[in-house]
């Protein structure tokens, strides 16, 4: 029975785990500001759904389960609405669909 828990347990932890790479690299490759919120935004809360429900079943049903709950619990309902937020504010400020420039250093005029 242990051997099951365990497993199950490790299956949602590296599922979540591959949810929050796909998000990251999502963030990277995505081309403007939208569809890089929305990579981000829909994979962090999967993401950190599965991970955390991998740590309820290594943790058990004790006081630390239940803080774990709490921390799924406000992730599912704080992610999407601070995403949502993001956008709101964005598409409020007239942030067009183009290109996001990744560069930080300045370059002189003709280069």
């Amino acid at each position: 029975m242990q051997f099951l828990l365990d497993l199950s347990s490790w299956c949602l932890i590296l599922i979540g785990s591959g949810f929050l790479l796909v998000g990251a690299i999502g963030v990277l490759r995505m081309p403007d500001f939208y569809t890089r919120l929305h990579a981000a935004g829909l994979t962090d809360t999967m993401g950190a759904s599965f991970l955390l429900a991998g740590l309820l079943l290594q943790s058990g049903f004790n006081l630390t389960g239940v803080k774990l709950v709490l921390i799924v619990l406000f992730v599912i309902i704080t992610s999407p609405i601070a995403t949502h937020a993001l956008i709101n504010a964005a598409y409020t400020a007239k942030l067009g669909m183009g290109r996001v420039d990744d560069r930080t250093t300045d370059k002189a005029e003709g280069e």
